[in-house]
């Protein structure tokens, strides 16, 4: 973290923000906060986390980069 109000301490929280309202959220209302709830639920645990590949993590998906630094064989 460096000092106060500066845009760099929040990228990574925005950056998902980002991608979560561009896949997901685009032109779409939700009825009830429970739907959203498992909309979102289900975007970061079916896509988000095992699918979507990051060029942060060396273009691989979150839950491959976690297996691989876990010490997991994994085949891509």
């Amino acid at each position: 973290m460096s000092r106060r109000g500066n845009c760099w301490n929040n990228a990574v929280a925005e950056s998902f923000f980002g991608t979560l309202k561009a896949d997901l959220m685009q032109e779409r209302d939700f009825e009830t906060r429970i739907e959203a709830i498992v909309a979102i639920t289900e975007y970061v645990e079916s896509f988000y986390n095992p699918q979507l590949r990051h060029s942060s993590l060396g273009y691989v998906s979150p839950l491959m980069f976690e297996l691989q630094h876990a010490g997991a064989r994994i085949e891509a």
